[in-house]
């Protein structure tokens, strides 16, 4: 029998070469097979039997990946038999979009998503969010239809933004945000797969610190971030990157969404970025509303209780927040 950290190694090498298959596929079926390997690979990374929660939410996954990918498999063979069909395109487009949205979470199948992310560890939530967005995105990127993702993209920011608002779970929180990124996603990936790339590659940057965050310091809910006596280095480390994933200037977080908008204004959809904006705003504020509590409130109660995180990780984390500061700064050189 295999111990139980040799076997999530070898589940996580099936998934990262899953999601390789899927995306170097020159075949729809060779994309499902490969959406098909990603998920019976992330199952067992995801089952903790001594974790109902997590049992729970690897049930969900699964069956709503299977739905998502029946509903691409169906569309894939509908797409062979009447290929020569032109009416049935848009309709088969839709269709092929719908899963692929149905298997990020994006909006509006969103709703299993901040449930099963309740459910999971900090890790593995940081896979859900990042890794497991790939496949589908490059599969959606192959066959899109403008003015239905122009659709998605307004509604994802605008769930991202709203559902987050009332939320009490960091992971929820964390979930609604990502909801909101994926609208920025689909945006940069309609105007170039390398701008997708960088969007991608900031956003894993930033949240891989906030995750490592909270999983040194064990925090699942915003009132542990009040109620812990934090080290005022550890509140200004999450100062930071909380307003770096929200995109404000001079943080990292921004510099992409700086580079999508540009993009928008220069082809004339003012609206779209305007409600982006708007929205993003709002992304901002229940992230300033966390960060300012945390400065503000303090329990006398428990005074004689500080959390340090170990040297080591904590070095880490303070050079990672070091490059979300200085990164923009140094990223606007290569513009003058």
């Amino acid at each position: 029998m295999f111990s139980s950290n040799s076997s999530k190694m070898f589940f996580f090498f099936i998934l990262i070469n899953s999601t390789l298959i899927a995306i170097s596929s020159n075949s729809w079926f060779g994309c499902w097979i490969g959406l098909e390997i990603n998920l019976l690979s992330f199952i067992p990374l995801i089952t903790n039997s001594n974790n109902l929660l997590a049992t729970e939410a690897s049930l969900k996954y699964f069956l709503t990946q299977s739905i998502a990918s029946i509903n691409f498999l169906f569309s894939i063979l509908l797409k062979m038999i009447l290929l020569k069909n032109f009416e049935m395109i848009f309709f088969l487009s839709i269709m092929i979009n719908s899963s692929m949205l149905m298997k990020m979470g994006s909006a509006p199948f969103h709703f299993w998503f901040p449930n099963i992310v309740e459910g999971l560890s900090w890790l593995n939530n940081f896979i859900l969010m990042t890794w497991q967005k790939i496949t589908p995105m490059i599969i959606l990127s192959y066959y899109f239809n403008k003015n239905f993702i122009l659709i998605i993209i307004i509604m994802n920011v605008i769930v991202g933004a709203l559902g987050g608002l009332n939320q009490t779970s960091l992971r929820k929180l964390m979930a609604f945000s990502s909801i909101n990124n994926l609208g920025w996603m689909f945006s940069a990936i309609m105007i170039a797969e390398n701008l997708w790339l960088f969007y991608l590659l900031t956003y894993s940057f930033m949240i891989s610190i906030m995750f490592f965050f909270f999983y040194f310091l064990n925090m699942f809910y915003i009132n542990q971030l009040f109620i812990n006596n934090l080290t005022p280095m550890i509140k200004i480390n999450l100062l930071i990157n909380f307003l770096s994933l929200g995109g404000l200037p001079p943080f990292i977080g921004f510099f992409p969404k700086w580079i999508i908008i540009n993009f928008l204004i220069m082809n004339n959809m003012y609206m779209l970025t305007f409600i982006m904006i708007m929205m993003s705003l709002i992304v901002l504020f229940f992230y300033i509303r966390i960060i300012y509590s945390t400065f503000m409130f303090n329990y006398i109660k428990i005074k004689w209780l500080k959390i340090f995180i170990k040297n080591n990780n904590f070095l880490f984390i303070n050079i990672f927040s070091f490059f979300s500061i200085t990164g923009m700064i140094i990223s606007t050189l290569f513009f003058l």
